[in-house]
This record gives structure tokens, sequence and C-alpha cells, in this order.
């Protein structure tokens, strides 16, 4: 089966799944506004293509960690609300007033040179921020002092500046010891009232990701930030058992391109690490480490092929790798393999991926998206 790209490698994307998984999230955070992070191009499935999906579906804002993925997104014609849950570089303070992007503020300085900068452009608006609490992540916000506080009461009185609401990020929301997930709510709560204290509106709030949608309805808040599992993934074992039906977004395809009989004691790619016990038919597919597929994945792993799986053999190069299908029957040169996804009653998902690479289910879709060509599908 030949695809629609100019490689014999690629990506599909599922944008009924997408669809799907973005409506399960609204039903689960039912009455919550939405910030569907796209960030890393939408986690590897393309982030403009995405963001339009979502924008139709009716999220209210678009989540994303960088100004150029923010550019990139007003470039291609988007006008939903952006917020830059990144910090945004004091040198590119205009560009987020000009592009209208809602950028998140974590140190007085920042939203008074924000502010500042509006009044000399005379913009005639004022600019949303998102305030930054901290809360037990150990990455970016206020922390809960005096000083800290105080600096938050002298942002609310910039002229140029309306503080749209305070968020702050689990650090262990997808944890079954949900310990210290909840001694975050309680420290988010505890610096909320101080601040309300002070006169200051705080009827936004915002500190739910996928796994804490899940699993902590009391930190839903007014605006949930999910991310992962708008792309059918789980954040753990312990989320996928919650009962939440997401469906997987993305496969990663290619064909073959070689095929060879080999006699047994045949030796197969870089190192030597493989050799053959049999005489064995390896086929060779034109995408490697260099496409996403993780080095630390060989030797230890498979693919689909007519539905069954094939194991991975030798370490995996740069731009190829090679199965072995000996025990599949009549393998042609350029059959479509599953490395990613189903084929048949067979899968192989994100998670297993990343279970067998040391790593986790989102940075193995992060680096197929980044060389494989994509394809959309609707169904």
């Amino acid at each position: 089966m030949f695809n629609e790209t100019r490689r014999a490698a690629w990506v599909e994307i599922n944008l009924n799944n997408l669809n799907h998984n973005f409506n399960v999230v609204k039903n689960i955070a039912a009455g919550c506004k939405v910030i569907a992070c796209i960030k890393a191009d939408a986690y590897g499935h393309g982030a403009v293509k995405v963001a339009w999906e979502l924008v139709k579906a009716g999220t209210d804002y678009l989540g994303v960690g960088t100004l150029e993925e923010a550019v990139a997104l007003r470039v291609a014609g988007i006008r939903t609300q952006i917020v830059l849950l990144g910090v945004t570089p004091r040198g590119n303070v205009k560009d987020i007033i000009d592009l209208s992007i809602t950028p998140v503020i974590t140190t007085f300085e920042d939203a008074k040179l924000l502010s500042e900068t509006a009044e000399w452009a005379k913009s005639g608006k004022k600019i949303d921020v998102l305030i930054a609490l901290e809360t037990g992540m150990g990455r970016i916000g206020f922390q809960a002092n005096a000083d800290d506080i105080g600096d938050i009461m002298n942002i609310n009185h910039l002229p140029n500046i309306n503080i749209m609401g305070f968020f702050s990020h689990f650090a262990t929301s997808d944890s079954e010891d949900q310990t210290f997930a909840l001694a975050q709510i309680d420290t988010f709560e505890k610096i909320l009232s101080e601040i309300a204290l002070n006169g200051i509106d705080t009827s936004v709030r915002s500190m739910a990701n996928s796994a804490a949608i899940a699993c902590f309805p009391q930190a839903h808040y007014e605006l949930v930030r999910p991310g992962l599992s708008i792309f059918g993934m789980y954040p753990s074992d312990v989320i996928r058992k919650s009962g939440v039906p997401l469906r997987p977004v993305m496969s990663v395809m290619a064909n073959i391109i070689y095929l060879k009989t080999v006699p047994a004691g045949f030796s197969v790619g870089y190192g030597g690490t493989y050799v053959t016990e049999r005489e064995s038919i390896i086929a060779t597919l034109p995408l490697g480490y260099a496409d996403g597929l993780p080095r630390h994945y060989s030797n230890r792993a498979s693919v689909l092929v007519h539905g069954m799986r094939a194991p991975l053999v030798g370490n995996i190069c740069m731009d190829q790798c090679m199965v072995d299908v000996t025990d599949v029957p009549n393998v042609s040169e350029y059959d479509e393999v599953v490395v990613m996804g189903v084929q048949e009653n067979n899968e192989i998902t994100a998670e297993e991926i990343g279970e067998n690479s040391g790593t986790v289910n989102y940075e193995v879709t992060c680096r197929f998206g980044q060389r494989l060509p994509k394809i959309y599908r609707n169904t």
C-alpha cells in the first residue's frame, strides 16, 4: 500500500479520535473552560492542524510553551486566545502585545515591563495575564510568603495589566499516592485566600492537568488544562485504570523497502548486537532514531506485520531499522508495517514504546512528529 507522502514512513493523525478525546475532557470537567495545551507541536501531532480542530470543537484557549509556537498559530490565522505557559523572554514583550498573547507572570519585574511596554506602544488595551503560583512543582511561580504576595498586590495596580486568573501545576497528580497532590491543592487555596483578602479577584483558577482532570474534581476550578489526554494518552497506569475512555490519535507506519533471506549466524546492524539462530527473513524499514524510533528500543521490541508481532533486530540506525519477519507468512516488499498503532487485532501503544525504551509516552509522540510526514484522517 502506497501513502500520499514522499516517504515510505509516515505518521497518521486521527482527527475523529482527537475530537472524541476533547469531548471526553469537556464532559468530565463540565462547566469549566478549557486551555487545550498544544505545546511541542501538539505533542508531535502538528500544532496548526490540531489547533484548528480544537477551535472548531470549542476550546476556549490554546496553550503553548514558547513564543515561536504562538507566532506560528497567529501566522496560520488562528485568533483564539493563546496562553503562553512558559516564561516570556523580556526582549520579546512587545511581541506579546502585538500578537495578543496571554503571558504567564512569575515576577513583578516582568509585569512592570509588560505594562510599561503597553504604555509605550499606546496599545490602548490592558494585557490579560495569568499569575503563576508555586505550590510544589518547583518550577515557576510566586511563593506563599509576604514579599511575593506583596508583589502580586503591586501587579494588580499596574495601569496596563489585567489579572485574568491564577494557576499552578501538579507534580504528582498521576501518582497512586495522592498525599502530595492534595497538599498542593491546599497550598494553592491558602495562597488564593490571602490574595483575595487584599481585594483581588481570584474567581478564575486553573490547576488541573490531564491527570488531575481524571482524579481530582475538586481541582477543576474554573479552567482546566488538558494536554496529553487530548491526544489519547494516559499520564500513568493509575489514570488508565480510572475508566477515562481515551483513543490514541497518532499512528506510525512504514513500508518494507527491502527483504533478504540470510543464513544462521548472520549478524544484523551496527555492532553486531543481533545474530540469527536460524535461516531468517530480514525486512528493512525506512525509519530510525532520527525519526523518533528510540535507539534504546533496539532488540527489545516489535512492530506489526500482517497483524502479527515481528521483532526489531539489531541496533536501530539513524534512518533505518531491521525486523525479523521469518514467522510472518507471505511478506512482500512495500507491505505496510505498523510501528505504533493498530493492525488487525493487535496494537502497539506509545506507552509500550516508552516502557521498552526508558521514557514516557508523550516523549515518544513528540519525537515521531519531528521528521516524519503527517497524514490527517477523519476516520
